[in-house]
């Protein structure tokens, strides 16, 4: 997604957060057993368990709730299986969407999948059609105020980091997959409040949408998202601000 969509993306997730806090904690939940159970309990150790922790955290998730989910990892609870697997598939426009799953069933995700692709102008394809066209990168929003671009700059500039620009104010620092970890506990460490933190897919190319294409888009990466085994959506799609403006007097 371009900076404009991407931001626009983020602010609609934490506007309906509250609303799902249920479907949220499911998918955290899963992550952190998912987590533990590949890289173990040591949240020093496991940088995936550490970062899926932090989110559970900042949900405001009970830590019964965590503590829980890793000793189901471990093997210290009872509990089922979940398998990662990739789904990718078309949007509305031609828009690629690749979607990270977690399933205990992937008889029964890969069906819903496929009919909410279909029900919503786009289709599910076969594995590869569309992950080429994305790059896996770290991914941080520092909410406006705290720091200028030249500021954070300086501060990472020992690190593998690929591009620090102003986006609405706020600051995106993009990272290469490896030195997202450090850089994100450094920002933590001068206490940023970061807007997003996270291993993303960032789009090599984007397509623009007019305004129906776009609203079509919006609607089924929202259906997407509150799929249950679905822990990320991404996508290519670029929007105005002038359409995305007119969507949401839409709404």
């Amino acid at each position: 997604m371009s900076g404009h969509s991407k931001w626009a993306t983020i602010k609609r997730k934490k506007a309906t957060t509250d609303a799902k806090r249920g479907a949220v904690f499911t998918k955290l939940i899963r992550e952190i057993t998912v987590a533990a159970r590949v890289g173990g309990e040591d949240i020093n150790a496991n940088p995936r368990l550490r970062l899926a922790v932090s989110k559970a955290k900042e949900s405001n998730m009970p830590n019964d709730n965590i503590e829980r989910a890793i000793k189901k990892g471990i093997g210290g609870l009872d509990g089922v299986v979940y398998e990662e697997i990739t789904y990718e598939g078309y949007g509305p426009g031609g828009v690629a969407i690749m979607l990270d799953c977690l399933t205990d069933n992937k008889k029964r995700t890969a069906p819903e999948l496929r009919t909410i692709f279909s029900k919503n102008g786009g289709n599910l394809g076969e594995a590869g059609c569309v992950s080429y066209l994305f790059e896996k990168r770290g991914m941080i929003i520092i909410e406006a105020g705290q720091a200028t671009e030249e500021e954070i700059m300086e501060l990472v500039l020992d690190y593998d980091v690929e591009d620090v620009k102003s986006d609405d104010g706020n600051i995106v620092v993009t990272t290469m997959p490896e030195s997202f970890q450090k850089v994100s506990e450094l920002l933590q460490d001068k206490n940023m409040t970061l807007i997003l933190n996270e291993v993303t897919y960032v789009p090599q190319t984007t397509i623009a949408l007019d305004e129906k294409r776009a609203e079509q888009c919006l609607r089924l990466i929202e259906l997407l998202e509150d799929q249950d085994d679905v822990q990320h959506v991404y996508s290519n799609y670029d929007i105005a601000d002038s359409v995305m403006a007119k969507i949401s007097e839409g709404r």
